[in-house]
Formats: C-alpha cells, sequence, structure tokens
C-alpha cells in the first residue's frame, strides 16, 4: 500500500460500524463515534423531566385559534407515524398531519399512510409540480448524485409553510441526526430546536433559488422555499424534535405503530442493500439513494441500520459486521426500470453516472469490478 492510501485509510468505529467517511462524524482519541457516544449519554437522561418539559412547552404554546395544537412533518413511516399516534392518543393533542410527497410514491407507504389516517387525523398532502420535480431530480442526480435534493428542501419546506399559513406554533420532526446517528451539532440548543440555520446547512446544503435554470423558473420554486422568517415569528413557529423529549428507538417505533395499525412492510421480506424491511417505504427512489449513499461515501444502507441496532444494544459489533458484508453492496433492483424512467436515462447512462461518483479514495477498479479499498474491518 502506498503513502497516499495509507494516509487516507478509511477508519471504523470501535463500538459500532460506522466508517469516518460519513459526512461531518467525529471520532473521539479512542476511535468511537460522536453517534455511539451520544447512544451512551442518553442512557442517564431524566426522561420524567424531559416530559415536564414537553407538557410545559405544549401549554405555552397553545394556538390562539384554530383546531390543530401542532404539525408532524409525515411521511407515513413507522416514525412520523408513531410520534403522531403518541401525541394524538397519548398526549390529547390535534395533530394536522403534513406530507411532502414522494418523488415515485410506493404502494406500501401510500397503504400506511392511509392506515393511519383512518385512525382520525387530518392531513395535507404538497404534491409539487411533477414536471419540476422529475427535472430537478435528474439534474440532482447527474450533478451531485442524490435525486433527492430538492425533496430535502420541500419536507423541510412544506411544513412550516403550512404551521404559518394555519397560525400553527408547534412542529414535531422527528429526531437531530446529526447527534443522532453522528455529525455536526451547531449548538447545544440545535439538540431540541430545529432552525433554519440547521435546514440549509445540514438538511439541504444549498438554496432553492441556485436551482434556476430553462425549465426551472422562481415560481416553479414554491413548494421548496423556507417561509419569510418574519412570518415564521409572526406565528411564534418552534420546530422541535420529539426525540428530545423522549427516548427514540426505530426498531420500538415500529413495533409501537404495527401494534396500532395494520402497517405494512417490504413485500419482499427487506429492502435492497439492508438486512430490515421496515424503513424508508414510502418512495421508490430511496433505494437509488441508499446507493448512492454507499457509491459516495463507501457505507451502504445495512451499514446504517446495523449501527443504529448496536446503538440501543440489539445487535454485536460483530454481528453487525456480517450482515454489512452480506447486504451494503447490494445493487437496488428492485423499481430500477421505474427509477431509470423517472430520471429520464438509460441504463448505460445510469452506469456512467454512478461511477462519476465513485470517491477515488475509497474505491479501486480491478478485473471483477470495484471493491472498497478499505472494507469495514
Amino acid at each position: 500500500m502506498s503513502d497516499l492510501r495509507a494516509a487516507s485509510k478509511v477508519r471504523y468505529c470501535r463500538t459500532c460500524v460506522m466508517p469516518d467517511t460519513r459526512p461531518r462524524i467525529v471520532f473521539n482519541a479512542e476511535g468511537v463515534c460522536n453517534a455511539c457516544l451520544t447512544a451512551a449519554e442518553k442512557r442517564s437522561i431524566d426522561w420524567d423531566a424531559r416530559l415536564v418539559e414537553f407538557r410545559r412547552l405544549v401549554e405555552a404554546n397553545k394556538p390562539k385559534e384554530g383546531a390543530y395544537d401542532c404539525v408532524v412533518p409525515w411521511s407515513g413511516g413507522k416514525d412520523s407515524s408513531s410520534i403522531a399516534y403518541k401525541l394524538k392518543f397519548e398526549h390529547g393533542l390535534n395533530p394536522l398531519l403534513v406530507t411532502f410527497s414522494p418523488l415515485i410514491p410506493n404502494e406500501v407507504g401510500e397503504h400506511n399512510r392511509e392506515a393511519l389516517l383512518r385512525a382520525g387525523f387530518d392531513h395535507v398532502m404538497v404534491r409539487p409540480n411533477q414536471k419540476v420535480a422529475r427535472h430537478l431530480a435528474s439534474r440532482f442526480f447527474v450533478e451531485r448524485g442524490n435525486p433527492k435534493v430538492h425533496w430535502d428542501a420541500g419536507v423541510n419546506s412544506a411544513p412550516v409553510q403550512v404551521a404559518v399559513r394555519f397560525g400553527i406554533p408547534l412542529i414535531f420532526y422527528a429526531e437531530h441526526g446529526e447527534s443522532e446517528y453522528g455529525g455536526r451539532v451547531l449548538s447545544e440548543e440545535h439538540r431540541k430546536i430545529r432552525d433554519i440555520t440547521e435546514v440549509l446547512e445540514h438538511q439541504i446544503g444549498d438554496h432553492p433559488e441556485n436551482w434556476l435554470d430553462d425549465m426551472v423558473g422562481e415560481r416553479d420554486l414554491a413548494p421548496y422555499v423556507y417561509p419569510d422568517l418574519q412570518d415564521v415569528e409572526r406565528v411564534g413557529v418552534k420546530a422541535m424534535y420529539f426525540a428530545w423529549f423522549f427516548p427514540w428507538d426505530v426498531t420500538d417505533n415500529y413495533n409501537y405503530i404495527a401494534a396500532k395499525i395494520d402497517f405494512h412492510t417490504a413485500a419482499s421480506g427487506r429492502s435492497d442493500g439492508t438486512f430490515t424491511n421496515y424503513d424508508s417505504l414510502d418512495d421508490k427512489i430511496d433505494n437509488l439513494y441508499y446507493y448512492m449513499q454507499f457509491i459516495k461515501f463507501g457505507f451502504g444502507r445495512a451499514t446504517r441500520d446495523a449501527s443504529r441496532q448496536i446503538y440501543r444494544g440489539r445487535m454485536t459489533r460483530g454481528q453487525a459486521l456480517a450482515l454489512v458484508g452480506k447486504y451494503d453492496d447490494e445493487f437496488p433492483h428492485s423499481f430500477h426500470a421505474e427509477t431509470l424512467d423517472y430520471l429520464g436515462i438509460s441504463a448505460p447512462e445510469f452506469e456512467q453516472i454512478v461511477d462519476l461518483h465513485r470517491n477515488s479514495e475509497i474505491w479501486d477498479k480491478g478485473g471483477n469490478g470495484w471493491v472498497l479499498r478499505f472494507p469495514p474491518e
């Protein structure tokens, strides 16, 4: 191995299986990532005190008029559905559910949304101009290896737009991903509160005004643009993380909501690239999204899912490594033809675009194709 390769060797967390190629992740001197450190710290949280804080927040932000106590950004998945159900039936709130439409809706996701709505919720679905959405997906796949850049913007802006429009002061997002899964925490307050700084820096990394081109005009970007901050302040909108107030576990969320509604999982028994069957089920293009994560950063969906199981003590590192070796590099065969059609590209074009986004510091090309220079260990 050359000095260059040795200098850029990928390190893996000694507790979970996440590599240091994950954007913004930090390892301590012992080689443990900040997600694992956060998981350990959360075991000592006084959750009774957090519940009191939650109740005070709700009481202090009761809307002066209108039917809704809060907005829940809602995909219909296990996490947002469990939040909505708990807020309504365990805490007596009346949430308005807001969905920013998937790029390629999945029948499983549609079923799960309908199953929760039948339990008794009001719902707003924001479905932007599909011609523009497809154009941006194709453009961002080519330019950034991520067909969901604009969706990331929409899923952050739409709930706040609705909150401003209806005069609803509280929004409950799920978890703070930067602290839960390894990233850069802008401040201690950002573990609890989601603001425009967090959205632009970590969720999108861009402003929609930069997307203007011959096909996309300023009006086309309305669903993706965060509301004027003066309007947000006028209504007093506060976007909070549910996981600040309550213990957070993705598997518990699935078990909870599956016991409450007819929640369907992946029809094939598991999702492409991983061993789980209950996560990211609403958008067919998600399989490509996670595959491109593997291409760009050298870790895939199985690494993500296995690390989350380790955080909660459900899996050993050895078990996780076996699952990562089995599934992480799996090609996203499910819905691949539909994805190519949606993006308007051919199979050869797809392969060329994928290879453009391979990080040369972590990939080698040999006689049998591409291999990771530093596989998980």
